[in-house]
């Protein structure tokens, strides 16, 4: 069935960073955004369509409102949410301390599918539409996520976590068993709907050369699945695996030799790199996940998007949570200025909703279904009304511009400031 949405609409067409704001972004004060079957049919001025649509078009009526595509995070742990805000530690104490006794719980199918369903719920009522998630090592917690996903029509992209060896016991598979389950989950899940796999082992540290070596030999097998992990978020993690895997150039190289460095493949963090890393990444490929939050709570480093986007790299934005501190993706928008900000780098407010829409469409090899509002593009978005609290509508009320009023919503909004979810043109719902 055909639908209308009215409003004021803004979308990025491409990077405003190289490209400036008048070529890469639209703005239609009084737009109308028109869907059928899920999928965007025109969008334009509503003067010049409401004429065409057919008598019966529902048109829902966002006046003075702003519609923008469906936020998008690269990066995120659904395993982690129950630890989320955990006080103090880096990296490997926060793991040990934090993240792996909680993701034990997750061999439990039924406490996997309850965070799952509420994981979900909570990106949606952040606008959030679209994610990669880690799931733990059990697969069964694959299947709760990917089952909660499919339930709400969302675009998900999961996969299970490889790890055998410098992690707990009850967390281990092995070289033989990472392969053969991961195998049959993305059998049973890969393309299904709007779900993708992602091979994903955690990082090189907990990887045996046996296990990366088979995760390289499914990359091979599927090429149009993901690989997703980490990459150089902490030093002491840095100088752990230049130990375990003596002789390679550097932690990227590692990732290489075994096939893992490729077209699809999503690196979280890329905070400590050098110029070769970034070439090899450009030329192979991969993409960079920008996880501000948790890169400033775990005290890990800043990440460095000018010398990332110069180098010809993809990137999008990730929250990262549970070492993220917010299912926000307007408050890891505003993070990202500061990082960005800390470095003598500028982050004005379209391109940074580039970097959790069409950015992160690209960087996640999907900008040809979502992130913007091209026709023919999959219809998720979200309403923003800048009215729903207090303090933004204080604040709406001086901004000049839109740019004024998008970068104020950045830093002061959260979730009640998101007053409807699209997936698939069908608007959400959830707890």
């Amino acid at each position: 069935m055909q639908q209308a949405f009215r409003g004021s609409i803004f979308h990025c067409l491409a990077d405003p960073g190289p490209h400036g704001e008048d070529s890469a972004v639209e703005h239609i004060e009084d737009g109308l955004l028109v869907t059928e079957a899920g999928v965007i049919t025109s969008v334009g001025q509503a003067a010049d369509l409401l004429p065409g649509l057919a008598d019966d078009t529902p048109v829902q009526d966002y006046c003075g409102k702003l519609i923008v595509p469906g936020f998008i995070d690269c990066h995120v742990h659904y395993s982690q949410l129950d630890i989320i805000a955990s006080y103090g530690e880096q990296l490997l104490d926060w793991l040990d301390r934090y993240a792996y006794p909680t993701e034990m719980r997750f061999a439990d199918e039924a406490h996997a599918r309850s965070v799952a369903d509420f994981f979900l719920d909570d990106l949606l009522r952040n606008g959030t539409t679209t994610a990669a998630v880690f799931a733990t090592v059990f697969p069964q917690s694959v299947d709760a996520i990917f089952a909660a996903a499919e339930d709400r029509g969302m675009r998900l992209i999961a996969g299970k976590v490889l790890m055998d060896e410098h992690c707990p016991e009850g967390l281990r598979d092995t070289p033989e068993s990472a392969y053969a389950d991961s195998k049959a989950l993305m059998d049973k899940w890969h393309g299904k709907g709007r779900l993708g796999y992602a091979i994903t082992p955690r990082f090189a540290l907990t990887s045996s050369a046996a296990q990366l070596e088979s995760a390289g030999r499914l990359a091979a097998e599927y090429p149009d699945t993901w690989v997703h992990t980490h990459l150089a978020e902490n030093q002491e993690e840095i100088d752990e695996i230049a130990k375990q895997f003596p002789g390679y150039r550097s932690y990227l190289d590692v990732y290489d030799r075994f096939g893992l460095l490729r077209e699809r493949s999503v690196f979280a963090h890329c905070l400590y790199l050098d110029d070769i890393d970034r070439k090899l990444m450009a030329e192979k490929g991969a993409a960079g996940a920008f996880c501000p939050t948790s890169n400033l709570f775990l005290g890990s480093g800043l990440f460095d998007l000018q010398s990332m986007v110069d180098a010809g790299i993809r990137v999008g934005l990730a929250t990262d949570v549970g070492g993220g501190t917010s299912m926000s993706m307007l408050r890891t928008m505003s993070e990202a200025y500061k990082v960005l900000h800390l470095q003598g780098q500028s982050l004005p407010a379209s391109r940074a909703l580039f970097l959790a829409t069409l950015g992160a469409a690209r960087a996640l090899d999907l900008d040809a279904a979502i992130g913007n509002f091209e026709p023919g593009k999959e219809a998720d978005f979200i309403v923003l009304d800048a009215g729903a609290s207090h303090i933004t509508a204080r604040r709406a009320a001086s901004a000049q511009s839109l740019d004024e009023l998008l970068f104020a919503l950045i830093f002061l909004g959260d979730d009640r400031n998101i007053i409807a979810t699209y997936v698939g043109g069908a608007l959400s719902q959830y707890d």
